[in-house]
């Protein structure tokens, strides 16, 4: 799979996001869905909220890849070169996250921008950006992610926290609903949604018998260095490699119980009152 091609760069900047099918290809996603779904760390590392709905969103967060599967699958030039290309030069990674929406009980995200969130970790410029893998098929029926197409040219809005989620100024979301359009991105395992900082997006609950797992890498432009600390790291060279690194690596270091994650723990995240999505 090559990097985004010059069409697809123009769409993500006319419409905030672009959808690219199987960047990860079967094998690769299957490996990823194994480990996750046997991962014991990862789903004791989760932490969860009520949604207000009745359901939990629940996701796990660390911080730098690493060097087991999840780690590859963020530093593997074609995902790395094609944010680069995106964000118009070098980016480092900011944070990756498991999204681990559950048959049934898999709660819904409010309307949001990620910026929304970010901005306040000493980021002065939303030149971030995050792709989504989709580990099992997203469907309407079990949640998968809504957006509002163009949205990220509205710039930041003002986030409330309401209940236990944080979400983007309700007045202009209701606004932007009537003008924008509504795009439900289902997607196959595999599939690939790079989106801008701030787009607006938002997910319902999962009332299917399915689960809807992804895995969400984070990129910051090395340019845009966070000028104080936070829970998310400053610019840390990002050490690239090659696309078969994904194979190679497997599930070998999981399986040897040699994991190098360095989680993300509730305690350690000052938005975890928000559930950081």
């Amino acid at each position: 799979m090559p990097v985004l091609s010059a069409v697809q760069v123009d769409s993500f900047h006319q419409d905030g996001y672009v959808l690219v099918q199987q960047m990860l290809d079967s094998e690769e996603i299957n490996l990823l869905r194994r480990t996750a779904k046997s991962d014991r760390e990862l789903d004791k590392r989760s932490y969860h909220s009520d949604d207000g709905e009745g359901g939990l969103v629940r996701l796990s967060l660390w911080n730098h890849p690493g060097n087991s599967i999840y780690g590859m699958v963020a530093r593997c030039n074609r995902i790395v070169n094609s944010m680069e290309k995106l964000l118009d030069g070098e980016v480092y990674h900011y944070h990756s996250k498991m999204i681990l929406k559950d048959a049934k009980v898999g709660g819904a995200w409010t309307w949001h921008q990620d910026y929304g969130y970010w901005y306040q970790n000493g980021l002065l410029f939303p030149r971030l950006a995050s792709v989504m893998i989709a580990v099992d098929p997203a469907t309407r029926e079990n949640g998968c992610l809504q957006v509002l197409a163009e949205s990220h040219h509205m710039g930041r809005l003002n986030h409330v926290t309401t209940g236990e989620q944080a979400g983007a100024d309700k007045e202009k979301v209701d606004q932007a609903l009537k003008r924008l359009e509504l795009i439900h991105c289902e997607m196959e395992p595999g599939d690939a949604l790079f989106f801008h900082c701030n787009l607006l997006h938002h997910s319902d609950q999962n009332r299917s018998e399915d689960p809807r797992w992804t895995l969400i890498c984070c990129y910051n432009s090395a340019q845009n260095n966070p000028y104080k600390d936070s829970h998310h790291p400053s610019y840390t060279p990002l050490e690239k490699v090659d696309d078969q690194a994904i194979k190679t690596v497997g599930m070998a270091r999981f399986e040897d119980d040699d994991s190098d994650v360095a989680w993300l723990e509730p305690e350690m995240d000052a938005s975890v009152s928000s559930l950081e999505p």
